[in-house]
């Protein structure tokens, strides 16, 4: 790593020592989130967190048109382009790194976005429970290695 690029972020977490690879709530190494829109704190197209991300954009959420309006509503617009700091503005299906606060708080309001849990930060679990979060979670139902696949219908019946 180039010392310029270690000097922008410590998230180290320990002030001192090797810096661990970002992980995601489930454990396993964080996934990107989006890089169309460029999205994250460090706009890095993950939602990485350190001490400077006061925020916690952490929790990687498909945009819905119902969220937006919510979002709005409590003063953070996220639909209305900024082209002068290079924001275009969000629309419903986009994926962005959301403040982990936010969610709670739409959530709470029964207004929550759906999530991606392999690109939401672990430091999301600070604000927000993992049963939250896999109830709205997009990427439980992936097949094949590290996947959570749902019990069939049929077979709860006879239980």
């Amino acid at each position: 790593m180039l010392r310029e690029e270690a000097m922008l972020r410590d998230d180290r977490g320990n002030g001192g020592g090797r810096r661990h690879a970002a992980r995601n709530v489930l454990g396993e190494p964080l996934e990107i989130c989006s890089i169309k829109p460029m999205t994250g704190f460090y706009r890095d197209g993950c939602c990485n967190s350190g001490r400077e991300d006061t925020g916690s954009h952490t929790v990687c959420v498909v945009m819905t048109a119902t969220f937006l309006d919510f979002s709005k509503s409590r003063g953070n617009d996220l639909s209305t382009p900024v082209p002068e700091f290079g924001f275009s503005g969000l629309k419903p299906d986009d994926r962005w790194c959301l403040c982990a606060p936010r969610w709670q708080e739409a959530f709470e309001a029964n207004h929550a976005p759906r999530v991606v849990l392999r690109a939401t930060h672990e430091g999301a679990l600070t604000y927000c429970l993992l049963a939250d979060l896999k109830r709205f979670a997009l990427d439980l139902t992936r097949t094949g290695f590290g996947s959570y696949p749902r019990t069939p219908r049929h077979a709860l019946r006879h239980r």
